[in-house]
């Protein structure tokens, strides 16, 4: 695993997005209570609320509701807000438990970085060749899915063992071993002890070697971490969320409607040639607006509202998108033209992440959320399933409640796609359950 001084640090001043995951009551819920008691984040009549006897329960800082309480374990994401001498921070406790892995899956999908936990009082940590919890390698292997760029792993509640110094070489290796086994590039391997405070704010018990960790705590890898990077390396993909009407009296939009949303990838400015998709129409941009309804260029990640040069039937989840370049003659036979950064299809080949309660099967429909686009999509075949404990693949026939694995999908309507590894937006979707509406699976396009 990588030190302090090599994680490469990006802008700081942007607030740093992160959850914490892993398995149940690995501590999750207490390390985000000790990062905000220890970084002066939460006030006093806040910690009077939380105390427990002689102390005080920090969990009960993230887990507000009621069911949360009562069973002592973590159902919905909760999101909190605290900052330090050089950073905001933006961080999110997601539930341990496989039924609550939908909920994981969509905070993670937000997430510019995760800690995942590990509770060494769970493993048999006196063995060499200790082996790793399955919702550990579960969640690890569905961040590495997600794309979030940076995970830390941290031993917790070394605090509880006799030897923890053995303990954190047995699972930091076994942690190496399965990271490097899954592709994982994880920035660090940390020792804390959330319930003591033990290297996550400040360093360990009196000793800067504890545990034979010298590097930083998880707050000092946490402030240097990068954001996600925007995708404005692309041509221009803009979802529709809202259509405006304004009056023709109106000097914002000169009468025009204007389409609202945020920009997916590249940049948009008066002047862009653009195409509605699925139309097909083309268009120019006649005026950009911020969020502020002041005109000027807009890149991704940013919120825009685009006026059209003519009007046009625009929709809420249509696509506004680069139009493309015009077709030239080939001097050299040997010269291809430039693969594009998207095609419309309806046919994909894609990895899914199962969050129903029901397999998934060949032949069963689904609603599918492609940017703010909903179209019908029937799964066509299941190719194969991931193993999390041996990652290898095997041919499936079905896909059971938070497997991973490949998928073939069938959609009533072709939709603007490329590969997720190359834009996380317009690679992605989600299958709705069409009787229940429930959430049933994370869909990564291939």
């Amino acid at each position: 695993m990588t030190t302090l001084d090599s994680i490469t640090t990006s802008d700081t001043r942007t607030a740093l997005r992160f959850i914490t995951c892993g398995s149940v009551d690995d501590g999750k819920s207490t390390l985000i209570g000790r990062l905000l008691v220890d970084s002066r984040a939460v006030l006093q009549d806040q910690l009077a609320g939380i105390a427990r006897g002689a102390g005080a329960d920090l969990a009960l800082l993230t887990d507000g509701l009621q069911a949360e309480r009562e069973q002592g374990i973590t159902i919905d994401v909760a999101w909190r807000y605290f900052n330090t001498a050089t950073r905001k921070f933006i961080i999110g406790d997601a539930p341990g438990h496989e039924q609550y892995t939908r909920n994981m899956v969509t905070a993670a999908s937000q997430a510019d970085a995760a800690v995942v936990l590990v509770d060494a009082t769970k493993l048999d940590w006196p063995r060499a060749d200790v082996s790793l919890l399955p919702q550990t390698r579960r969640h690890a292997l569905l961040l590495q899915l997600l794309r979030v760029p940076s995970i830390v792993f941290a031993v917790n509640k070394l605090d509880a063992v006799a030897d923890p110094a053995l303990a954190y070489r047995h699972i930091g290796g076994a942690l190496q071993a399965f990271a490097e086994q899954a592709g994982i590039a994880a920035v660090a391997t940390v020792p804390v002890s959330a319930l003591q405070g033990w290297n996550v704010v400040d360093a360990g018990p009196r000793d800067p070697h504890w545990c034979g960790h010298a590097g930083p705590t998880l707050l000092e890898i946490l402030q240097r971490l990068p954001v996600t990077p925007r995708e404005t390396g692309l041509p221009l993909a803009f979802p529709v969320q809202w259509v405006e009407k304004f009056p023709s009296s109106s000097d914002t939009s000169q009468g025009r409607r204007v389409f609202w949303g945020r920009v997916a990838t590249g940049r948009v400015a008066a002047g862009t040639p653009v195409q509605l998709l699925p139309s097909g129409q083309q268009a120019l941009v006649a005026q950009v607006l911020d969020h502020a309804r002041a005109p000027g260029a807009i890149a991704a990640g940013h919120s825009a509202g685009i006026v059209l040069d003519r009007e046009l039937d625009v929709s809420r989840g249509d696509w506004i998108v680069a139009a493309p370049a015009p077709a030239t003659a080939i001097d050299d036979f040997d010269d291809a033209p430039p693969t594009p950064a998207w095609s419309t299809t309806s046919e994909l080949a894609v990895t899914i992440a199962w969050l129903d309660d029901e397999p998934l099967v060949a032949g069963r429909v689904y609603w599918a959320l492609h940017g703010h686009r909903w179209v019908k999509a029937r799964v066509r075949r299941v190719v194969e399933r991931l193993d999390i404990q041996t990652l290898a693949r095997e041919p499936a026939a079905q896909l059971e409640p938070n497997a991973i694995g490949r998928v073939e999908l069938a959609l009533q309507e072709a939709i603007p796609a490329t590969a997720f590894a190359r834009s996380r937006t317009l690679g992605s979707l989600i299958l709705v359950d069409t009787a229940s509406h429930r959430t049933a699976g994370a869909v990564l396009l291939n």
